[in-house]
């Protein structure tokens, strides 16, 4: 058994569920606490310098007075590609647009030439250090989804590659299967038939060699409209897959609107997201995964996330790291921006990446909180509390991370 004491004071969402309007901002705080860990399983939790009860050969961690949470669930990256793109910045500079770039040939299609370049080896080298820098910024879980393939074998050899790091690494990851993220060279000009392959190639075989969890479709002005989605989240759906979709990124196309009407566990990025997407998500009980780290690094505006949690939307945050319009893995910065630009609370904000992010890819009843019974992922931080991680900019404040009941980190 180990037991985590000396907290100063642990911070958590509760439940099992996503948790919407104020619930999102309820936290149960508990000062001068500990933690007993049995195996990979919290066991007990406890306050005011009170320890649980527990047998004299338990393994003791001093947390120093440090600040606790649940580890942190980045709920939406595209973390198995090849190379970078820093050389459409001075595209972007010159006024380029996200779309504009896609449809000149680079953008994701130049990850898509490198990705599918790469063996499964040399992939999962360069995933393994990623969800390596992820724990060191406190991730316990993340999901990965495909996309830089875009034909059946190099769609099927992203995801194999997520499974090895599923089995392989200590991080708990979730495969989504995004083939319909663009359209491939090979069938330019013929989208429908793009939707066609994937729907009765791509999809069928991933559902048959059960390499994703969920399905993922670019719903945009320029790459998949929304009955073409419909049709790809429809074959999903009868395929045994959970539904995502990545939703009014640049324009109302009415993605939140199919979310909502198709019960989709999560609807992606809603920058453009108008008030009738804002309902359709409410009334269909959809997570609104918001990443404001590509509205900061694309200069566009950001999610109406106070709105939608007054409306009774759940929220979480993530991070988006891709080669193209988020760079960046660090959860922490999310976390600065949902509270600076997204005006969220802090605790709405700790709630966004723990608890509703693990709602937001299934796991939200064994992760996401610190509870009885809960699988042990706790992160500790060089902090006081929430307010100061939601604060402080620049610098990785994690002090250790617990995984599965094992120090990791630290």
């Amino acid at each position: 058994m180990l037991l985590i004491h000396n907290i100063s004071l642990l911070q958590t969402p509760v439940g099992n569920e996503s948790l919407r309007g104020e619930a999102q901002g309820e936290n149960r705080k508990y000062r001068n606490a500990s933690v007993l860990i049995d195996g990979e399983t919290i066991c007990a939790v406890a306050e005011n310098g009170a320890i649980p009860p527990c047998p004299p050969d338990t393994m003791r961690l001093d947390a120093r007075g440090a600040f606790v949470t649940p580890g942190w669930v980045d709920a939406h990256t595209h973390l198995v590609f090849g190379g970078w793109r820093q050389h459409e910045i001075p595209l972007k500079l010159r006024g380029a647009g996200y779309i504009e770039i896609l449809q000149s040939g680079g953008g994701i299609l130049d990850t898509v030439r490198q990705t599918r370049a790469l063996g499964e080896d040399a992939l999962f080298s360069r995933a393994w250090g990623f969800l390596d820098e992820q724990l060191r910024f406190g991730v316990t879980t993340t999901e990965i989804k495909s996309g830089y393939g875009l034909d059946l074998e190099n769609e099927c050899k992203q995801l194999r590659v997520i499974r090895r790091l599923k089995d392989e690494h200590a991080m708990d990851i979730v495969a989504t299967c995004m083939a319909a993220h663009a359209v491939p060279p090979e069938f330019a000009g013929r989208t429908e038939a793009y939707v066609d392959y994937v729907c009765e190639i791509i999809l069928p075989r991933v559902a048959k060699e059960h390499l994703a969890h969920y399905c993922d479709v670019f719903c945009e002005t320029g790459v998949f409209s929304v009955e073409q989605s419909r049709r790809v989240l429809e074959t999903a759906r009868a395929l045994g897959m959970g539904l995502k979709i990545h939703a009014d990124e640049i324009d109302a196309l009415g993605g939140a609107l199919l979310a909502g009407e198709l019960g989709a566990v999560s609807a992606e990025h809603l920058i453009a997201t108008d008030d009738a997407g804002i309902s359709a998500l409410s009334a269909g009980h959809v997570i609104a995964c918001l990443l404001p780290q590509t509205s900061l690094y694309l200069n566009k505006g950001f999610a109406r996330a106070r709105e939608m949690i007054v409306r009774n939307v759940a929220v979480c945050v993530a991070s988006d790291f891709n080669p193209g319009s988020c760079p960046s893995l660090n959860l922490q910065l999310s976390a600065n921006l949902a509270y600076l630009r997204y005006r969220m609370t802090p605790e709405e904000t700790l709630t966004a990446l723990t608890l509703n992010a693990a709602c937001a890819i299934g796991l939200g009843n064994r992760l996401g909180s610190i509870e009885p019974g809960k699988q042990a992922d706790l992160t500790l931080w060089n902090a006081d509390g929430m307010e100061l991680l939601c604060y402080r900019m620049g610098t990785n404040q994690v002090k250790a991370v617990v995984k599965r009941g094992k120090v990791v980190v630290g």
